[in-house]
């Protein structure tokens, strides 16, 4: 088959966040997205950003426009929540985002009343029906096609710096899981869920989507649910294997290092340099260390398997974006991920509460809600770390 990729401007930027709806009193998942989103529905009609719902009735998704910049993705993302905040500040239902609810159980939650989400549970049945996961979705655009499957293959090895930053599903069903990201390996059980397969062309590509759609195992690219997937109707590269963020900033600071990565690689094909990718046994295997320890992981960082934290590679990685990010006019949001290594990502905050409330779940749903409401703007954010 063939599958066009779409123009797109190069180095745009969209996002994708995934929040929980939970009652402000007991921190229970609630199941009112279908009432938010038609509320919303003519509201949003005009609008850049978008309300949509997801595959469980306790979720929304707030969607931006194409952004040329980073902050201006965000601008629509921070606008789309004001939006969604008229709705349920009246309902006393909380927004709160990471990778898992602390104490939810699947067997309380309610499937979205869609054909594809009723095939894909009927299909999957217990994984399935415990996708209680919520993550972000960083989409760049790229304005070559054969530049895509260089750029996903590079990508793949900074699949751990991103796990890492925006871990925050230490906790899965009332139970500490001693996982920094327990939503990583929760995911990739669905078919086409994981890593993606090292494809060298886009020709590849449509040669496993013809077999994927004639053994029946997916209907189109939309099912294709790699952590990094190239998007034919956006001509984007997607990166999904983020947890979700919990504060605006930190959802900024992640879309902006994706941004000056996908750039710094484009930039690279352009000059005929090679770029540097690991072989796939050594993705799979920081994959699992970034799941494990997050932050503290130690990771494979080239072909002759050298190892180093992924705290201290971070920090060579943004020194070596930085030029890039001045010109795609993120810097400023990229400085975050220097907040987030020295006074600690969502997981760690998470285990903190726990700790000091004796174990308390509700407290650390608690502490979400308050992270995601009262926490700073990414305005205020910038403010504060001055020009």
């Amino acid at each position: 088959m063939t599958e066009p990729f779409a123009t797109s401007a190069r180095s745009t930027v969209g996002l994708e966040w995934e929040l929980m709806l939970a009652d402000g009193e007991t921190g229970d998942l609630v199941p009112r997205a279908p009432e938010i989103i038609e509320a919303l529905e003519e509201r949003t009609s005009f609008e850049r950003h978008t309300v949509t719902g997801e595959l469980l009735t306790n979720t929304i998704e707030v969607t931006s426009g194409i952004g040329d910049t980073v902050a201006a993705a965000v601008d629509d993302i921070a606008d789309a929540i004001a939006m969604v905040r008229t709705v349920t500040n009246p309902m006393q239902v909380e927004l709160l985002c990471a990778g898992s609810h602390p104490f939810a159980q699947w067997y309380n939650q309610g499937i979205t009343d869609k054909t594809r989400y009723h095939k894909l549970i009927e299909r999957t049945q217990w994984w399935g029906r415990n996708m209680m996961i919520w993550g972000i979705h960083v989409h760049v655009g790229v304005e070559d096609v054969n530049k895509v499957f260089p750029i996903i293959n590079a990508l793949a090895a900074y699949l751990p710096h991103l796990q890492a930053l925006s871990a925050s599903s230490p906790f899965w069903a009332g139970e500490r899981t001693g996982y920094a990201s327990n939503r990583a390996l929760v995911f990739q059980q669905l078919p086409t869920a994981g890593l993606p397969w090292p494809l060298q062309d886009w020709a590849e590509f449509e040669t496993y989507l013809d077999d994927m759609i004639g053994t029946g195992v997916m209907e189109d690219a939309t099912e294709v649910r790699w952590d990094i997937r190239p998007a034919p109707r956006w001509g984007t590269v997607e990166v999904r294997a983020c947890d979700g963020m919990s504060t605006l900033p930190e959802l900024a600071a992640v879309a902006a290092l994706v941004q000056a990565l996908v750039e710094s690689f484009s930039r690279d094909l352009d000059e005929g340099r090679e770029l540097m990718i690991l072989p796939p046994w050594f993705v799979r295997e920081n994959k699992w260390r970034a799941a494990r320890y997050g932050l503290d992981a130690r990771i494979i960082v080239d072909r002759e398997g050298t190892q180093a934290p992924v705290r201290d590679h971070l920090r060579e990685t943004l020194e070596r974006v930085a030029d890039i990010a001045i010109e795609l006019k993120c810097a400023r949001e990229l400085r975050a991920i220097e907040t987030t290594l020295t006074e600690g990502a969502s997981y760690e905050r998470q285990l903190m509460v726990a700790d000091a409330a004796n174990g308390d779940l509700r407290e650390v749903v608690r502490h979400l809600i308050r992270e995601f409401r009262a926490g700073p703007t990414l305005r205020d954010h910038l403010a504060a770390l001055g020009h």
